[in-house]
């Protein structure tokens, strides 16, 4: 595995949120940094109310823990102003359940790099057709959504592996209206982010329950096709 201060001088930290991830974040993080030891990473602890906290502790993982349980927007803003304040280059979203792979972080880099990308996306979707199943009907609708509303097709935009350079960075930090979802990836292309994909692969959650159920599910993708072709006409 590459040696990512050695090959390039980008300094990259990898943000994870976690909210009661006790099951899945020991075989995340350490899988992590065994793929790429010596890359950065900051555990933002949402507020658990599980051992989240003491296995970062245990375990001596960087990390820092929000008083109660914010959301993943606040999580990963605290995250990015953590990556503003320490001067990165490139900040990369990356779950706590397990279901990304580090391996593909290089490849991501490497892209953001090569075509100067303000947003690179771990899509599923590039060189794949998606599953048929209501999740990825939704998915297939907020593409379309973005599509219309910004004239760029992206495959695979509720995929939570993201990467952002240091100006999406400092527009995270700064701004309390972005978030890390396809809403605001749409928004950000109208105002002219460079946004590319690679493809990638994603396991199942390897442990806990996600918190979207079905009627979250459809509740998700509702409101980002309400925001991407209604709401950001006026922003």
């Amino acid at each position: 595995m590459r040696d990512w201060r050695m090959l390039n001088s980008k300094k990259v930290l990898v943000i994870v949120p976690a909210y009661n991830e006790e099951e899945s974040l020991e075989r995340t993080v350490d899988e992590l940094v065994s793929v790429v030891p010596d890359i950065d990473y900051l555990v933002v602890n949402d507020g658990s109310k599980d051992a989240t906290e003491q296995i970062c502790l245990d375990r001596g993982y960087n990390h820092v823990t929000l008083p109660v349980n914010s959301g993943l927007t606040v999580g990963f803003q605290t995250g990015m102003k953590y990556a503003l304040r320490n001067g990165y280059d490139y900040a990369l979203q990356f779950d706590a359940d397990g279901q990304h792979c580090p391996e593909y972080m290089s490849k991501m880099l490497d892209l953001a790099i090569a075509e100067d990308a303000d947003i690179v996306i771990g899509s599923r979707f590039v060189n794949k057709c998606k599953e048929v199943s209501a999740r990825m009907l939704g998915s297939r609708i907020i593409t379309v959504a973005i599509k219309l509303t910004t004239g760029k097709r992206v495959a695979d935009p509720t995929s939570g592996m993201r990467m952002f350079n240091r100006k999406m960075i400092e527009r995270f930090a700064n701004d309390d209206s972005l978030n890390p979802e396809p809403e605001s990836i749409s928004y950000l292309i109208k105002k002219g982010a460079k946004v590319r994909e690679v493809q990638v692969e994603m396991r199942e959650r390897q442990a806990g329950e996600s918190y979207l159920n079905i009627p979250k599910s459809i509740a998700y993708m509702a409101r980002a096709c309400i925001s991407i072709l209604f709401v950001q006409w006026f922003r």
